[in-house]
Formats: C-alpha cells, structure tokens, sequence
C-alpha cells in the first residue's frame, strides 16, 4: 500500500518554514526560570512528564497535555495555574487566560491538532514516583558544538539532556501531522533517546569517534541500566518507542529526527543571535524603554550618557 493510500503523510516532506518562528520560541523553554523554582521551564516540564509516565499515563494523552503547557508557557512563562489562583484570579478566568495563550502559538499548527491541544491543556494527571535518570539528566550538560580533529566550542550556559529531550519530544508532537507520525511513539521516543547520558557525559561527536567499537556497547550498558530504573509495563513501552531511533524510514521515525536535528541546530542558533543582536534593534525594534508617561525623560537620559543608538 502507498503511503497516500495508508493516509500517510509524503516520506519526503519536510518541516514547514513556516513553523520556525514558533520552533525559535519553543526552544527558549530552555532559558525561561522563575522564583522559587528549580532550573528551566523545560526541565521541571521533562520531569513532570516522567512523573505522569510512572504513573501509568497514557503516553498518547501526555504528550498532547505536554505539548500544550508548553505552548502556553511560551507566552505566559510560569503563570500556571497554581500560581494564577494564588494572585486571587478565578478559576474560569485561568483557564480563558491560558486557552489564549495556547491559542496565539497553535495558530499555524495542524487543525486537529490544535483542538486536541485545547482539549489537553492542564488537564489532570497522577504522578508516579521519579525514575533516578530523570535528575541525572538535568544535571548532564551538553557538549556544545564538537567535530574530531577540532577543539570543542563550549558555550555557555549549556542546555541539559533533559531540556535538549523534552525539547525533541515537543517538537515531535508538533511535527507529527507532518509526516503522518503517531504523537504518543515520537513523544515517547525523544524522551527517552538520551538514557545513556543519565551515566555517561556527553563527549559529542569527538568523543564517539574516539570510542570506536567500543562506543555501541557502552551506549547499550548504560541504556539498560536507565530502563531498568523503570516498572516493567512502562520499560516495555520506552523499549518499544525507541526503536524508530535508529533511521528515518518511518514516519514516527522522520519526526523524530527532523525535531532532533532542528533542536540541535536551534540551540546553536540562539548562541550566535545573542551575541550578535545589536543595541539598535533592543532599544527601537524590540522597545526595551518602551511608550510610557517617562519615556521621553528616559530618552533624554539615554541620549545623554551615549546610550542612544
């Protein structure tokens, strides 16, 4: 059967550009903290999933309620819902508040996407007590920009495992419709395609390279050990996702690695923007002194010390 005729979406296709912008403002989860609370957005999303995992949640339905607190945080950063409630706002106007948040990013995804998102987005789950991996995760660095022969580029700060595999697991969900994938077996799959690293540091490129035959099954030992942090049902279920890791055939397995390669390259990206970004574009395009009853004295006081581009 063709892969039009299974409903399938073209082994071809690609992402659509013009998913990037939403992909640029996903990926800085990664950077977003708040008081009172531990590490990135990204991370505390990662381990809550894990949690909601051990707990026997169905891996379809989380990775949609996942996927649409992510979206929302994009905007609204760590007003959940708790903290909302606590500032004295009612539950009915939390929710419209978060709905629009979800609604601003969903815009240009998938149709039935979208509404499934809507139907998820903080919806209850139980939570499970946490694998060990999960920590370990959040404590592994990446290894930044590596190529044999070359030295490492360290940039700072670094992502963490965790954040670069709840990241992917987003992504994936995201792109799913594209490539006709299921949403639950890419979710599923990108959070658990780094196991390894919860005991081995992450080298890069060069340190594979190095590894040689030795590299595969060190890679295996340290899977196992992960899995083996998890109750039987649910081990049986990462080991089953993980097998569209290996290639890009299916389409679970095309989603994958286009949300992978596009964290990756993303990650990169934000470094370079950064250091680049100009005191031109922050004061007039992004409005850091922005209209008020002040502005003009904040100008002046701008202008004054030379500060005004």
């Amino acid at each position: 059967m063709s892969a039009a005729a299974a409903g399938m979406a073209d082994p071809r296709a690609a992402a659509p550009a013009r998913l990037l912008p939403l992909l640029r403002e996903i990926n800085d989860l990664k950077r977003i903290r708040s008081a009172g609370r531990p590490s990135s957005i990204a991370d505390r999303l990662f381990a809550a999933a894990w949690a909601r995992l051990a707990a026997g949640e169905d891996a379809t339905r989380l990775a949609v309620a996942t996927t649409a607190g992510a979206l929302a945080a994009t905007r609204l950063g760590d007003l959940d819902p708790p903290l909302l409630r606590r500032a004295g706002i009612g539950a009915e106007e939390v929710a419209s508040i978060r709905q629009r948040a979800l609604a601003e990013t969903a815009a240009g995804l998938d149709p039935a996407l979208r509404a499934k998102l809507a139907a998820a987005l903080d919806a209850p789950g139980r939570e499970g007590p946490l694998p060990g991996f999960v920590a370990r995760l959040a404590e592994q660095p990446r290894a930044g920009a590596t190529c044999p022969d070359r030295p490492r580029i360290v940039l700072e700060p670094p992502e963490s495992h965790a954040e670069h595999c709840l990241m992917v697991a987003v992504y994936g969900v995201v792109l799913a419709p594209v490539y006709g994938a299921d949403e639950g077996t890419v979710f599923l799959a990108s959070m658990a395609h780094h196991l390894h690293n919860a005991l081995l540091p992450d080298s890069g490129f060069t340190g594979e390279m190095l590894l040689g035959p030795a590299l595969e099954p060190a890679f295996e030992e340290a899977t196992a050990q992960a899995l083996a942090e998890l109750d039987a049902p649910l081990r049986a279920a990462v080991e089953r996702a993980r097998r569209i890791l290996p290639d890009a055939d299916s389409p679970e397995g095309r989603a994958f690695h286009a949300a992978d390669t596009l964290d990756r390259v993303l990650q990169i990206e934000q470094y370079l923007r950064a250091a680049s970004t100009s005191m031109d574009f922050v004061l007039r395009d992004m409005a850091l002194v922005h209209d008020g009853p002040v502005k003009r004295f904040q100008d002046a006081v701008l202008s004054e010390m030379g500060l005004l581009p």
